[in-house]
């Protein structure tokens, strides 16, 4: 009311000239028109009287208040907007971890409903823990632990039947590959009848000897596996009569998924205080001992067969050793996976050199071993330094999801995002831990105007928090005061300045919970989102719930503005 008193001469009615006025101040609506408020007035005003005289009442301008038009995302953010044709180590990859299961990583489930949302969430790297199975089956599981198993087979017709239902661009299935050469051909017989001409399985012959873009890639399923020879060497072979062949290599048995003995030690101890019912004992001892052996025999022959090789094209599984050795011998599909231990500490101690090798790499990060419960790591300080593919848990909700998610909106929803020029470009010597110089920092200033039927009881004591994410500089986290019993209108007006050096990085985290003293803060409902992504004006925050589900209409109603 107070918004519409403003620009009303008379309280009642807003004429189609104050409706331009206000979308111009107030809105930024730089190229504004009257036939842009004629349409506005045609859509939302529900008093034929009214709209025939092109004129808005307050329930027409409350209406386009609470519609999609005025929403805190820009519109530009919501298709694809960014240039889709540099090779894939430029763009941040959506990427998830043990992706079929969809709790704990010992006892919990493996589901094809893990891969469904995922796919659906526009996640674009899955992964698939391949074991033998019987009657020459392969089987998707949590090897040496007691979660449940799916055929690989299903998955890969799961696969196939979402990957493309939100985005178009190409899909890599991440294979952590446990099984035997006659069982590693089963897989690729099934990849290759059920994913048809989707999945790729030679090179492109515009990018022989460079990785190709998503948008050259489209509509495309690549495999990320271990390799034998090279590109060249696969297509020679094409025609020939060796699809039965195997050739071993020395490698670490459990590939991608596996860090230190210390973390291993961990895992096993924690593994073996889990309490599981007394029909479960025979499994137990039998998971024991193999994942005992596991942790050490660090090292054995790894069997690859030609018929799984060959279908690696773009996507080659190496391990990583180091910068130096990955500068001198590493070839451009050649992807590494390093654990987040590792990579913490690669990120701190040599940020500018990790930053040289995601510039030419694909480089996914995952988990550590002692993450049993799936909790996730913060994906920002990996992407802080251009790692494309930063994989968390997807069925845990939290901050990091939160993060994840809130990223992925940008650019469509299409699960790749470009990376920044500073992260992109060789001469370039951003680093996050540093003062960043040259940088254009925005001064962002939020209003929080009030709450909108929010979460829980009229009674709740409502608060909301504001954070910002990024480079650590970037990091910042500011509150409002508690409103006294009133969840369903709560009023703060209180503005927040944020100066965010790197804002092609950052993220804004909007928070509301309900005060207890006695039992700490209770989590309402929070919406992330890019800050490049931000719409100035009077704006609506919708809210979703832990789970990542909308809780309209419950919002939040605020004012945006910031210069650059």
């Amino acid at each position: 009311m107070e918004i519409f008193n403003t620009y009303s001469p008379n309280r009642k009615i807003l004429f189609e000239r104050d409706l331009v006025e206000f979308l111009r101040q107030e809105q930024y609506i730089v190229e504004m028109t009257k036939t842009i408020a004629y349409e506005i007035i045609q859509k939302y005003e529900p008093i034929e009287e009214v709209k025939k005289h092109r004129q808005m009442s307050v329930e027409g301008f409350t209406r386009y208040m609470d519609s999609s038009e005025c929403l805190v995302f820009k519109n530009e953010c919501k298709r694809v907007y960014q240039n889709m044709n540099h090779p894939l180590c430029d763009y941040f990859i959506s990427s998830s971890h043990n992706t079929y299961l969809i709790s704990d990583q010992l006892m919990g489930r493996s589901d094809l409903w893990g891969y469904i949302s995922a796919l659906v969430k526009g996640c674009r790297c899955l992964e698939i823990d391949c074991w033998d199975g019987a009657q020459n089956e392969p089987i998707v599981y949590h090897g040496y632990t007691l979660t449940s198993k799916i055929l690989f087979k299903t998955v890969i017709q799961v696969i196939h039947k979402y990957a493309f239902m939100t985005s178009d661009y190409p899909v890599v299935l991440s294979l952590e590959n446990h099984c035997s050469p006659a069982q590693q051909e089963v897989m690729a017989d099934n990849m290759q009848a059920i994913l048809g001409d989707t999945l790729l399985s030679d090179m492109l012959d515009d990018f022989p000897d460079k990785l190709p873009s998503p948008e050259a890639l489209r509509f495309k399923i690549l495999v990320k596996n271990k390799k034998i020879g090279t590109l060249k060497e696969t297509r020679e072979r094409r025609g020939s009569d060796k699809h039965g062949q195997v050739e071993e290599f020395e490698e670490d048995v459990d590939q991608d998924d596996e860090e230190d003995a210390t973390s291993d030690d961990v895992l096993l101890k924690d593994y073996q205080e889990k309490e599981i019912e007394a029909k479960k004992k025979k499994q137990e001892k039998e998971a024991e001992s193999g994942r005992l052996l596991l942790f050490k025999k660090k090292t054995s022959k790894m069997k690859i067969a030609l018929a799984l090789s060959d279908l690696v094209i773009y996507t080659k599984a190496e391990k990583f050793k180091s910068f130096e050795h990955a500068r001198m011998y590493q070839q451009f599909n050649e992807n590494n996976s390093i654990g987040e231990t590792e990579a913490r500490k690669l990120s701190k101690l040599r940020a500018q050199e990790f930053i040289f090798h995601t510039r030419k790499f694909i480089t996914r990060i995952y988990p550590k071993a002692t993450r049993t419960d799936s909790s996730n790591y913060n994906p920002q300080e990996f992407w802080n330094i251009g790692c494309q593919m930063v994989a968390l848990n997807f069925q845990t909700p939290g901050l990091p999801m939160d993060l994840q998610n809130g990223k992925f909106l940008d650019n469509g929803g299409s699960g790749y995002i470009l990376k920044p020029q500073f992260l992109r470009d060789n001469k370039s010597n951003f680093n996050p831990h540093e003062a960043i110089k040259d940088s254009k920092p925005v001064t962002l200033t939020i209003r929080l105007i009030s709450g909108i039927q929010l979460p829980l009881s009229n009674k709740t004591d409502t608060l909301v928090i504001i954070e910002i994410f990024g480079v650590p500089d970037d990091q910042i986290k500011q509150q409002t005061r508690v409103i006294k019993k009133n969840a369903f209108s709560p009023r703060w007006n209180e503005t927040f300045t944020f100066i965010i050096h790197v804002p092609e990085l950052a993220l804004i985290r909007f928070v509301v919970e309900s005060q207890s003293l006695i039992a700490g803060n209770e989590f309402l409902g929070q919406y992330t989102l890019p800050i490049l992504c931000l719409n100035k004006g009077y704006r609506r925050v919708p809210l979703f719930s832990k789970a990542g589900e909308s809780l309209e209409p419950a919002s939040l109603f605020i004012y945006v503005w910031y210069v650059r």
